[in-house]
């Protein structure tokens, strides 16, 4: 099965999660398999929406069980974890092979990014704004749902980029931010 994203306002993890749910797949299904990674505790909450009359999912990930000091923490800076933790999360899991082979693809080409932007081996890239659990449940949660249609090819438009500034842990930057560039190359 072919896949195409038509990204005309752009894409994000949510954005993917619901389209590939909209396309069939048991939101059930999703939380349970993503259940079996050793995460902290998630909702996976999936509501129908419409947007200029057009009907969608919109997804919501939500990291449960934290104090109040922590949860304003994590509010502000996100739960932060490095690349080998993120990779051990993944390979240790009962997941399949085909899921844990895209998943750890798409978290090698953020950590490459990262990398080469701060001047670090990709070993010891620590994710902010990609490593919480709200990440981890996206991308994990595309392959899961990849896998789950039989997709084996995917297209996708002319991404757009924006411009401005947005405050993130490393201070203003620039948007498209230098990682997104990178990406993208």
């Amino acid at each position: 099965m072919i896949a195409y994203f038509d990204c005309f306002s752009g894409i994000s993890g949510d954005m993917t999660l619901g389209a590939l749910i909209d396309l069939g797949v048991p939101v059930e299904w999703l939380r349970e398999s993503i259940s079996s990674i050793p995460l902290n505790d998630f909702d996976l909450e999936v509501f129908d929406v419409k947007k200029n009359g057009i009907s969608a999912k919109d997804v919501h990930v939500h990291e449960l069980g934290h104090n109040h000091h922590h949860h304003e923490h994590e509010k502000k800076h996100g739960t932060s974890r490095d690349y080998k933790t993120i990779t051990s999360l993944i390979k240790n899991s009962p997941l399949s092979g085909y899921v844990k082979e895209l998943s750890l693809e798409i978290f090698e080409n953020i950590a490459a990014a990262e990398s080469e932007i701060h001047k670090r081996q990709k070993e010891d890239v620590h994710f902010h704004e990609v490593g919480g659990v709200d990440a981890i449940v996206d991308i994990v949660g595309t392959a899961l749902c990849i896998e789950y249609l039989g997709i084996n090819t995917i297209f996708a438009s002319k991404i757009p980029l924006g411009t401005g500034f947005v405050n993130c842990d490393h201070g203003k930057i620039p948007v498209p931010s230098p990682a997104t560039i990178s990406i993208l190359k």
